[in-house]
């Protein structure tokens, strides 16, 4: 091998290392996803937040069905109010509730949606009661 291939190699690796790290970034800050996608959002008031952050995840049965996207008190019950955008092809039940969860012992703290059994919809703007 000579001298010039060697230094195209060693090029290779270190542009591929540093792909990676750029992808354990985004990862880690839950930038994995940069469209927007199709969505609509939905509100829901809690006593207490905790850690929540914004663009935590929102999970229903484990499955990622989209993100908090603003976290601010309500001036009038002085609640936590927090914004999500849920996925278009995905619509809850208006009895749906949700709940802040925690991943694993130390992890972080998502919105746990449960689907309720009414046959009406949440509609974008609705506020989760539950």
């Amino acid at each position: 091998m000579g001298k010039k291939s060697i230094e195209t190699l060693v090029g290779v690796f270190v542009l591929l290392g540093i792909l990676g790290l750029l992808f354990l970034a985004f990862k880690a800050a839950n930038l994995g996803s940069f469209g927007g996608g199709d969505t609509y959002t939905l509100l829901a008031k809690f006593d207490n937040i905790g850690g929540l952050k914004v663009r935590a995840p929102v999970r229903s049965a484990g499955v990622t069905v989209g993100r908090v996207t603003k976290i601010r008190l309500d001036t009038k019950t002085y609640q936590g109010l927090v914004t999500m955008e849920i996925d278009r092809d995905l619509p809850f039940p208006k009895d749906s509730s949700a709940k802040i969860l925690t991943n694993g012992l130390l992890g972080d703290q998502y919105i746990g949606l449960e689907a309720g059994g009414e046959e009406k919809n949440l509609s974008p703007g609705d506020m989760i009661t539950q």
